[in-house]
């Protein structure tokens, strides 16, 4: 199931949009992001809460996402480092958290791009579809791909400072992300016409601030990442993507890579080699785009090697403190997750969060959370001290 990240949400200063009460004081920063399978927009508020308990100056974040978590921890006043392997994140992290200019300042451009004449081009050739006959699926209207095609050759022609670039691109795929005609993925596409893919695509401003902290972004694999890590960081926040215990889900299948492969294209504008009735891009195939901590089977020892994988990770990275997001739709079990936590650390506190049932923050001190995990839709997050 794909959990809602789309860009319409709070302004600065309104109330956080999860149910109340709200388990930190003050207003949860505005993020902006497209949507996205496994979203923590609703799991700000307990992260930062947890977050105060270690009061970090500074922040690795390890699997950083649609970065909805950067941007909030980033607006909380921390300093950020900021991972994904995926250049998606890399060109939003860019845009978010190394702006140090005045938001406004990019309306000309912004502008300009908007006026650009639509062009037939290669987006339009391959994901742009007729408004009257639906013949075949397409996840936008031809209208809206003919001006994707024209303002992303022309962020290309510009030759844009790295910044400037990001925030372009970011604005380009907040905006497309508007007017799709998806379930929040690019897998498949809807048989009929979504009523926002009417609508006409139009560029805006990303919802930017003046960064005052040296952030860092990164584009490495998690591991090559923790080498890069200077002294100093207080707190790591880890969402490592532990797969759904979904069985129709082939246990090897590679969940970002495909679900957001058109993202991927829009940032790159690579013209790649497709396949598949989705078209998605060659590289994002299972068999090329493996990951460890995407591999869901059961390694040699008989235990689930992305547990395994988490292991090391929590063992190697130079942070003392980490907190660690996990949901009851997982494949790893939580037995297995629980004795990992304990070999490798103290755990701390453990939020739950039951979105079905409607129940925030539980704070427990034992190991009966794993009692809790029979819903489907329950989020922990734990508060780990490594040994």
């Amino acid at each position: 199931m794909v959990k809602s990240d789309s860009a319409e949400k709070p302004k600065p200063g309104q109330p956080c949009p999860v149910t109340q009460p709200c388990p930190v004081t003050q207003a949860c920063p505005a993020t902006q992001a497209f949507k996205y399978t496994g979203s923590k927009l609703k799991l700000l508020p307990h992260i930062l809460s947890l977050a105060e308990k270690v009061s970090p100056a500074a922040v690795f974040d390890g699997f950083s996402g649609s970065t909805r978590v950067s941007q909030a921890l980033a607006r909380s006043g921390r300093r950020i480092f900021a991972n994904d392997i995926a250049v998606y994140s890399k060109i939003f992290n860019t845009a978010f958290l190394l702006n140090k200019r005045e938001p406004q300042s990019y309306q000309e451009l912004i502008d300009y791009l908007n006026g650009l004449p639509p062009a037939d081009g290669w987006f339009t050739e391959n994901y742009g579809g007729d408004a009257v006959c639906r013949s075949l699926k397409f996840p936008w209207q031809r209208k809206n791909t003919r001006k994707l095609d024209a303002i992303r050759d022309e962020i290309d022609r510009l030759n844009l400072d790295e910044l400037t670039r990001a925030v372009t691109i970011t604005s380009l795929i907040l905006a497309l992300n508007q007017v799709d005609s998806t379930l929040g993925h690019f897998v498949s596409y809807l048989s009929e016409w979504s009523p926002r893919s009417y609508r006409d695509l139009k560029l805006e401003v990303p919802r930017l601030w003046v960064n005052t902290r040296d952030n860092v972004v990164m584009n490495d694999d998690i591991f090559a990442a923790l080498k890069r890590l200077p002294a100093g960081i207080d707190l790591a926040y880890l969402d490592p993507p532990y797969g759904s215990n979904n069985e129709k889900m082939p246990p090897s299948r590679v969940r970002y890579a495909s679900y957001y492969h058109l993202w991927t294209t829009v940032c790159l504008n690579d013209r790649p080699k497709l396949f598949g009735r989705a078209r998605r891009r060659a590289d994002s195939s299972d068999a090329v785009a493996g990951s460890v901590f995407e591999d869901f089977r059961r390694g040699g020892s008989g235990r689930f090697i992305v547990i395994e994988a988490l292991e090391k990770l929590i063992r190697e990275i130079p942070v003392e403190h980490i907190i660690l997001s996990y949901s009851s739709g997982g494949r790893a079990s939580a037995e297995e997750l629980n004795e990992a936590l304990e070999a490798s650390g103290t755990i701390l506190g453990v939020e739950e969060i039951n979105y079905k049932k409607n129940v925030m923050a539980a704070m427990k001190w034992t190991n009966d959370w794993i009692k809790d995990t029979g819903e489907k839709n329950t989020e922990f997050l734990f508060l780990v001290r490594k040994k």
